[in-house]
This record gives structure tokens, C-alpha cells and sequence, in this order.
């Protein structure tokens, strides 16, 4: 249990806007040595930083494209040169497409969802845990999965792909840590459904799952990346999803999800964020 972050360095990625940015909010509160900021938009970054500056918070900001290998490996070596390797690390950036899997192109569509959602947050972690592992003290991974990660979407095919590859990656890099005797270092998983960011803007609330607001869900996840929570699935409303679609025949799942849970219909008016 960690009771603060006081004294530790965090690292956010997606953190000039949004959930991201909540996160800084809750750091600079509790006195973090460090809040290290990684995001591609460079006008919301710094406008970001120098709230939190003014705040008190001990700010470093990193413009980096976590599309791309190379550019988190540099960003990720200047760090441990400037500010030293963080104990908490919340891979938070994502992005969405909705429509339907024919009309994604290769490259801006397939190729930057799954580097960004599925494959940013292995490079980024593989860059910094061997430090967490070599210390003794307690540390933090926080993967911002999603909740499609457990059930098949209309228009979301690339998406729920990316989520169901980080769900995977990151609950097995929990086993291993504790299997390997290093289970200071805590992975926490975090699976919500659509939330009001403006990501998934048109997105229809279902049956009994409201659209989550980021206050709520940044505040279940802080008190979770805290605890050391293996998985966070927000709302409660997954765990019936999941257990319907466990216990029942595809064919009756499939009619419930479209007639009743009205899951396979909450992104037939999507618009997402330019």
C-alpha cells in the first residue's frame, strides 16, 4: 500500500489534456518529487505544465510521439539523464477509431491505433521496469485498458483489438513480476467503459452503464494504483456483461447486446475527436 506519492516521480503519458492531466492534478497535490508529462500536443503540454507549476508541482515535460519506438526510447533515455527512472508510471495515452473495419486505412488508422493503445505502453514499461525491479522500493505500472477489451463491438474493431492485446499483456506482466519474486513492482489493470472526454463523443450509454465521467474514474484508479488493485473494471456492469457472455449461448448473447444491453448499438452515432 502506498498511503502518498510524496517524494516519489511519476510518469503520465497522454497527460496534457484529460484523464491525463487529472492524474498531474492528484501528484502535484500529494507533493511528487517529480511529474514527468509526455504528450504529443505541444500548446496543450505546456499550458498544462504551467498550471501545475504555479500549483507547486515539480514539472518536467517531454514532447514525444508514443507511435513510435524510436521516440520513446530517446524521450525515455532523457528522462533518466534529467529526472532519473520513475516509480509509478501510468500509460494513459490512447486513441479511437469507430467505423466500420473496411473502411480503416493500413497505416493512419490500423497501424497508429495498435502502436499507440497496444504497443506504446510494452515499449515505454520495458524502458523503465528494470529499474522498479532492481529497487527495493514500491512501484507502480497503471495500464488504461478499456472495457472492450472483453466484449466485440461494432464499429470498434481495431480499438477493442488494441485493448484486448493490452489487457492480456498487462495482467500477464503482473504474474510474472509476482512469479519472479518482484512483486514491489504492482500492475494494475484498468478497464473502463466509455468515458466523457470527449474520445468517444456520440458514444450511446447502455443498459445499466452510464457514460463515466474522468473525475470518477481518475479517482477509482488513483485510490487503485495506491492499493496495488490487480483490475479495476469500471462500472460494476462489466462483471454482469462478462458473466453473460461466459454463461450464454453466443447466439442468445448476441440478441441480449443488441436488444437489451444495447452494447452493439452504442456507436452507431459516433463522432469521436477530430
Amino acid at each position: 500500500m502506498i498511503d502518498s506519492v510524496s517524494g516519489r516521480k511519476l510518469l503520465i503519458t497522454g497527460a496534457a489534456m484529460g484523464m491525463g492531466k487529472l492524474y498531474a492534478q492528484y501528484a502535484v497535490r500529494e507533493g511528487a518529487a517529480a511529474v514527468i508529462l509526455w504528450d504529443i500536443n505541444a500548446v496543450e503540454l505546456d499550458k498544462t505544465a504551467a498550471e501545475l507549476r504555479a500549483a507547486g508541482g515539480k514539472i518536467h515535460t517531454y514532447l514525444v510521439d508514443v507511435s513510435k519506438l524510436d521516440a520513446i526510447a530517446e524521450a525515455a533515455q532523457r528522462v533518466r539523464a534529467q529526472v532519473g527512472s520513475p516509480e509509478i508510471l501510468i500509460n494513459n495515452a490512447g486513441v479511437v477509431r469507430g467505423k466500420p473495419f473496411w473502411e480503416h486505412d493500413p497505416v493512419k488508422d490500423i497501424e497508429f491505433t495498435m502502436a499507440i493503445n497496444a504497443l506504446a505502453p510494452m515499449y515505454i514499461t520495458r524502458e523503465f521496469l528494470p529499474a522498479m525491479i532492481a529497487s527495493s522500493s514500491e512501484s507502480r505500472v497503471i495500464n488504461i485498458a478499456s472495457a472492450a477489451a472483453f466484449v466485440s463491438t461494432p464499429q470498434m474493431t481495431v480499438y477493442c483489438a488494441s485493448k484486448w492485446s493490452l489487457t492480456g499483456w498487462s495482467d500477464s506482466l503482473r504474474l510474472e513480476l509476482v512469479h519472479n519474486g518482484h512483486a514491489h513492482v504492482k500492475v494494475t489493470t484498468v478497464n473502463p467503459s466509455y468515458i466523457s472526454t470527449g474520445m468517444f463523443a456520440g458514444a450511446k450509454r447502455m443498459f445499466l452503464t452510464p457514460i463515466l465521467t474522468p473525475e470518477y474514474v481518475t479517482t477509482r484508479v488513483w485510490a487503485a494504483m495506491k492499493s496495488g488493485r490487480a483490475r479495476l473494471y469500471l462500472p460494476w456492469s462489466i462483471y454482469l456483461s462478462n458473466a453473460l457472455k461466459a454463461l450464454l449461448p453466443l447466439v442468445v448473447y448476441d440478441w441480449l447486446a443488441l436488444h437489451v444491453l444495447g452494447i452493439y448499438k452504442s456507436l452507431s452515432e459516433f463522432k469521436g475527436r477530430p
